[in-house]
């Protein structure tokens, strides 16, 4: 079994307070596919750095404030 990446992220809240923006709108803005956005939201893949300022970019956030790093990861 795979272990997830020791990154969390916001987006679906991020996404709500958007009013409500879909997945599909969201992975629009930033050039990826729908299928992308529900994985790095389930913690499945973690964006490259790109794409995880362009996430941050369109919310109007700081990129800590879509991305955490979880306490205890994996070392790198």
């Amino acid at each position: 079994m795979a272990v997830p990446p020791p990154i969390t992220n916001t987006i679906r809240r991020l996404r709500f307070d958007a009013n409500e923006m879909t997945q599909q709108e969201l992975a629009d803005r930033i050039g990826m596919t729908r299928q992308t956005i529900a994985a790095i939201e389930q913690n499945k893949y973690s964006p490259s750095l790109e794409a995880a300022f362009r996430i941050a970019e369109v919310f109007g956030v700081e990129l800590g404030e879509v991305f955490r790093w979880k306490a205890g990861g994996r070392p790198g």
